[in-house]
């Protein structure tokens, strides 16, 4: 006979789960859930900004909402294993990023300009 645990032994474990889930989307904001802020700010001029901004966000929500729609079937289907699907989109993402996408550090927007004409003529 297996005995159960008695009901709100372990209720310091939901403190726990509050505290990893908002650290979790306090780490999100300050990580890659800003990059659609930041990273057209710096690849674009002034009068492409705002046009820019308002794509690469909805494209980020529109993303954000076809995870949220899909998870729970992809989980019924493959279990803990849906995780896999994260993680090599998440290492393909990687690549890209290195390859592709330039570093703006102390460059004006005009050097960064250039550095994608170079790279669109190769």
């Amino acid at each position: 006979m297996q005995v159960s645990p008695r009901k709100g032994s372990y209720k310091w474990v939901s403190y726990v789960s509050i505290f990893h889930v908002m650290a979790f989307v306090i780490m999100f904001a300050v990580g890659p859930g800003s990059i659609p802020w930041f990273l057209v700010a710096e690849l674009f001029n002034q009068s492409a900004r705002p046009t820019a901004t308002s794509l690469a966000v909805m494209i980020n929500w529109t993303a954000n909402f076809f995870v949220g729609l899909g998870f729970l079937p992809l989980q019924e289907l493959m279990c803990e294993n849906v995780f896999f699907i994260f993680a090599a989109l998440q290492a393909l993402f990687v690549v890209f990023i290195y390859k592709k996408v330039p570093e703006t550090k102390n460059k004006t927007l005009e050097e960064i300009t250039s550095m994608f004409r170079q790279i669109s003529y190769q």
